[in-house]
């Protein structure tokens, strides 16, 4: 009969759990993205703002710094090029394309671009969209 008048203990303690609960995932919506310095950058994208330090490289020199996964062998080969639209081929276009001419460098994987210029992209593109001059 000495335990007639306790709580039971599941119940005293769930405030406090509630409450360091929702403390705990405010702090972590606060965090701010993981302390990154800057915006997150998209890992298929570079932008122009990006662009800027490199304006004397072709844009094959500006991916091999930048973002050299898009350029590795997917599935046994390479993907596409794509410049303003149409389809150039292979990538070996990209050592004749000025950065100082581009706007904005994406890759697309295979379902995006096939979903945008059709078939034939396995691995797949590169997406060149130049300045309009």
């Amino acid at each position: 009969m000495r335990f007639a008048n306790r709580m039971p203990p599941m119940r005293a303690g769930l405030p406090l759990i509630l409450l360091l609960g929702a403390v705990a995932g405010l702090a972590a919506c606060a965090s701010g993205g993981g302390g990154s310095d800057g915006p997150r950058r998209d890992p298929n994208l570079i932008t122009a703002e990006e662009l800027t330090d490199y304006t004397t490289f072709t844009a094959h020199d500006v991916i091999r710094r930048l973002r050299p996964r898009w350029l590795r062998a997917r599935g046994g080969g390479t993907p596409q090029l794509i410049m303003d639209g149409a389809r150039m081929g292979s990538l070996e276009g990209l050592s004749a394309i000025s950065v100082a001419d581009v706007d904005s460098l994406r890759y697309l994987s295979a379902a995006d671009a096939t979903m945008r210029f059709g078939t034939n992209f396995p691995n797949g593109a590169i997406e060149v969209v130049s300045r309009a001059r």
